[in-house]
């Protein structure tokens, strides 16, 4: 690979490691697969195979084309990247057709900005070929002129490179019914679309920039006959929304995720913000709104007055920053903004200085919006407050973001890394030391532990610092601890528990665990270094008996003597390799290794320390098909026609401010300003449902119609109210939605299961308390680990209430063994509304009659609608469970859901049978 070009753009454009690490991949790719320059004999799977050997995370193009993502965190520069991709491919290899594609329209104007030349954030800065020669810049709205003339040009002229940017969810609008493109038709100056003659380009390259937005989308589809050289994906988000959760995209070859940016350097530190001793139940919904706003701004006055003292001390240029509010609908942003400009808030201090950005403008209100909006950053710009609802997703780079008050509901790890993501950008290009100045504040008293809890999970995206008003506090370190089962800890292949925490620990190692727990943790059994060995082998041996119902229907088979003949062959057999170390040190003092033994050992520990979870799968036999049942809709809105713009005006201030309608496109029929806002909803299928949807929307029509509206009226309302109308029908249409099959089984794929290692956040050195202890600082029982168990299945436990601790007590006197289930142990999933999350129960216990899966509710969420559906789910899982263990002679399974007043120590496990859900 000639190095000369790749580090003159790497220069050049002063990448970043990750930017320059992603271009160095790139170049990589090319030269494994120099077919990818050519149509010419294509080979898309051969090329598909060379690929995934240079790239280990790579399994799929997920294309009819060669396609390689690179998912870089937000903040580390995807758009520059992109640049020096085009850059290096036209300067190393001699392409000059390029097609980058947005998901929307703020990223589509923000690429037509930073790919034109003397704008600020120009991102060929550098390419002193490009400063002779700039490339030709087609968009979605002048390649009818300006794309045009670019056949007939001759090699050298002025635009040797055409970068065309279009803007995907036009293409997808402009899909819709079925129809082509526009820029699929027919144009009389090329003698054929403009579509065409890119898809006969001969060095076409595609750019998606945050393809996790439209990957599925009907303009994808239609873009990908443009036949491409290959596709270069960005994104900060390398995986698809679905309703059983993520699915990751297969084509990344390069991943960079916020944990690592952080840890660089290359971002902002995102921290929580409460008040300290704040109880959000003693607010009313509006006074909190109001107490957080509140908070954020003086955050906000402080994080001014600290970042103007940093310019002067360091002769800088002066950063205005500004607020972000997230607001939960655009009714509620018009609400925040009435009140952040009204005299009962600070005085009327932020009147004139708050911008509301939604979807619902058009036309030039929706240009002067998005100008404002790309102008926060100037210091001669007065906005100090931004309330936004869904627009701000992706594209929006600004530097000067440094508190955000979430107003709207963004427990979702996506919604969490993207809101933050927004003000994660530094504003001097790097860390300065000063802790307000590299710092992001999010305001959330009442959601402040679930954000903590989720930044501080093992597998967590994201790590936030905590702050709290009012008083600076040291910390406490806090440490990830990996509890391995009992199994492993008592055959000597993990720590035990006081070796769990100390070596988690970066502060001084304590000395040793508690009394209570040392006292009860047995010593292994397995002391040498040579047994231990063997009895990893046994424990993958073991492994691949799980899926062997037929021969291991349940873990106590593994002691039948012909499974422990035919796992002691196996054993020996792996072990050969070093035999000669293992089975026979006849000059040693110490004795050959009895396979059989460890065999027998580790088996036996195994039948001991386990409790029978079945893996139970509902699969659908034959045909599965899915739809929405016609039905009548229900009430309607009285929209009012004449309502196309609302002007309103404070009273106070004068200060005024106006709703429109989206689009202003006129439609040709009243139903389609309903049925195009239908199909923007994920699980809504326009080729299979497209009758429903005409048949619904009629049905809306004719309300209006009935009221004698004249046609004027009617596409008045619809265009306007259209979206609303939309969300209306959809969520009428899941009450109707349907999944059928031929017929469903019920598949046990496994007779039992290993019992998957428990990942904690803990404060660092501390020492595991007893189980018994009586908790006095109940608010911090999430950070403790707990220990000095017998008959739990794994050495320490930690608890999310002291209901659960106290719950405990009742297992040790009087279950046969139990254990807190880590995720994925059960792989239960119940229906929350579009979603289907894992449900992770709170205790399983078996005794000598029947094996006990519990769960720990307050009893006044014992009627929640989340509480009923995982118990529902349950429930139906036991149920398959027992059935199971009919066949195999094992034991009934039963489901608790208990409330947490009735727990008390006196009781007996039996005793909470009363509170049996049944499926």
């Amino acid at each position: 690979m000639n190095a000369r070009v790749l580090n003159a753009v790497t220069g050049r454009l002063s990448l970043r490691p990750p930017q320059a690490q992603s271009l160095e991949k790139l170049a990589r790719a090319i030269e494994a697969v120099p077919g990818l320059l050519s149509h010419e004999d294509r080979d898309v799977a051969a090329a598909l195979a060379t690929l995934k050997a240079e790239f280990p995370t790579l399994e799929d193009f997920e294309r009819e084309f060669p396609s390689l993502c690179f998912a870089l965190a937000t903040g580390v520069g995807k758009t520059r990247l992109m640049g020096a991709f085009i850059a290096y491919l036209h300067l190393e290899h001699g392409i000059n057709n390029f097609f980058v594609l947005a998901p929307n329209l703020t990223i589509y104007n923000k690429l037509i900005a930073d790919f034109t030349r003397n704008t600020p954030k120009y991102v060929f800065k550098g390419i002193a070929e490009f400063a002779q020669q700039p490339p030709l810049i087609i968009t979605g709205d002048n390649y009818d002129q300006t794309g045009a003339v670019v056949q007939d040009q001759p090699a050298g002229f002025a635009h040797d490179v055409r970068i065309n940017i279009f803007n995907i969810s036009k293409i997808n609008s402009e899909v819709r019914g079925g129809k082509e493109p526009r820029i699929k038709r027919m144009r009389e100056v090329l003698g054929d679309s403009y579509f065409n003659h890119l898809a006969n380009l001969p060095d076409l390259v595609l750019l998606m920039d945050e393809s996790h937005r439209y990957r599925a989308s009907a303009g994808v589809r239609a873009i990908n006959e443009l036949n491409p050289l290959f596709g270069l994906e960005v994104t900060a988000t390398p995986f698809v929304e679905t309703t059983r959760g993520p699915v990751p995209f297969k084509n990344v070859v390069m991943d960079y995720p916020l944990a690592r940016a952080m840890e660089d350097g290359f971002v902002k530190e995102p921290a929580a913000v409460t008040q300290r001793g704040f109880d959000p139940k003693a607010y009313s919904a509006e006074e909190l709104e109001k107490i957080k706003l509140e908070d954020g701004i003086r955050l906000h006055e402080s994080t001014k007055v600290e970042l103007l003292t940093y310019a002067r001390e360091n002769n800088a240029k002066v950063v205005k920053p500004f607020m972000l509010v997230i607001a939960r609908d655009t009714t509620h942003a018009s609400q925040l903004k009435a009140l952040i400009e009204s005299s009962a808030f600070y005085e009327g201090r932020y009147a004139g200085k708050v911008i509301q950005v939604d979807s619902s403008r058009s036309g030039a209100e929706e240009e002067e919006m998005i100008s404002k909006l790309l102008a926060v950053e100037s210091v001669d710009e007065p906005t100090e407050v931004v309330i936004h609802v869904n627009m701000l997703k992706e594209g929006w780079d600004v530097t000067n973001l440094y508190t955000i008050v979430p107003l709207r509901a963004a427990n979702a790890r996506t919604l969490i890394e993207q809101s933050i993501g927004r003000g994660l950008r530094l504003p001097y290009g790097k860390r300065t030391g000063v802790a307000a100045v590299d710092r992001l504040n999010i305001v959330a008293h009442d959601k402040f532990q679930e954000i903590i809890d989720e930044a501080n999970r093992g597998d967590s995206p994201i790590r936030l610092k905590q702050v709290i008003l009012e008083a600076p506090s040291a910390d406490d370190k806090k440490v990830s601890v990996q509890v391995s089962s009992g199994v492993m800890t008592r055959l000597g292949l993990a720590q035990t528990p006081a070796e769990a925490v100390n070596t988690s620990s970066t502060t001084t190692a304590t000395t040793g665990a508690s009394a209570t727990t040392s006292a009860t943790t047995p010593a292994p059994v397995f002391t040498t270094e040579r047994e231990r060995q063997a009895a990893q082998v046994v424990m993958e041996v073991i492994s691949k008996y799980e899926v062997k119902r037929d021969l291991v229907p349940t873990s106590n088979a593994l002691l039948t003597p012909a499974v422990q003949s035919a796992i002691v062959a196996e054993v020996t057999e792996r072990l050969k390799p070093t035999q000669g170390n293992l089975l026979a040190n006849a000059d040693d003092a110490q004795p050959a290794l009895d396979v059989s033994a460890v065999v027998a050992k580790t088996t036996e520990i195994v039948v001991q320390q386990t409790i029978d979870i079945p893996r139970i799968a509902v699969v659908p036999k034959g045909e599965v098909t899915s739809g929405f049942r016609p039905f009548k809709l229900g009430m309607l809105p009285n929209f009012q026609p004449g309502q196309r713009e609302i002007i309103g005006k404070e009273l106070r201030t004068n200060e005024r401010f106006s709703m429109s309608r989206e689009t202003g496109i006129r439609e040709q029929r009243f139903e389609d300003y309903i049925v195009k806002k239908l199909i923007d909803f994920d699980d809504v299928d326009y080729f299979t449902q497209a009758e429903l949807l005409y048949v619904l929307a009629g049905q809306a029509v004719a309300h209006y119609q009935a009221q004698n509206y004249s046609d004027n009226e009617l596409h008045e309302v619809l265009d306007t109210y259209g979206a609303e109308l939309a969300r209306l029908i959809h969520a009428e249409m899941m009450k109707h939605f349907w999944e059928e099959a031929t017929d469903y089984e019920v598949q046990v794929s496994r007779g039992f299961t290993e019992l998957k290692p428990c990942n904690y956040t803990v404060v660092a050195g501390q020492t595991p308390q007893s189980y018994r202890d009586t908790v006095t600082e109940l608010s911090k029982i999430k950070q403790m680990l707990f220990g000095g168990f017998s008959r739990s299945l794994y050495p320490l436990q930690k608890f999310d209430s002291d209901t659960e601790r106290r719950f405990s007590v009742i297992l040790e006197d009087d279950a046969l063994k139990w254990f807190k289930p880590a995720k994925g142990q059960f792989q239960i999933y119940y229906k929350l509304g579009n979603d289907q999350p894992e449900y992770i129960p709170d205790f399983v216990a078996e005794t000598d009659s029947m094996i006990f899966m519990v769960e720990t509710k307050k009893r006044d969420d014992l009627t929640s609608e989340e509480v009923k559906a995982k118990a529902a789910a349950a429930a139906k899982w036991c149920t398959h469970a027992s059935n199971h263990a009919a066949t195999v002679g094992g034991k009934q399974w039963r489901y608790l859901l208990v409330p947490h007043d009735q727990i008390k120590e006196s009781e007996r496990l039996t005793d909470f049978l009363r509170f049996e859900v049944k499926a």
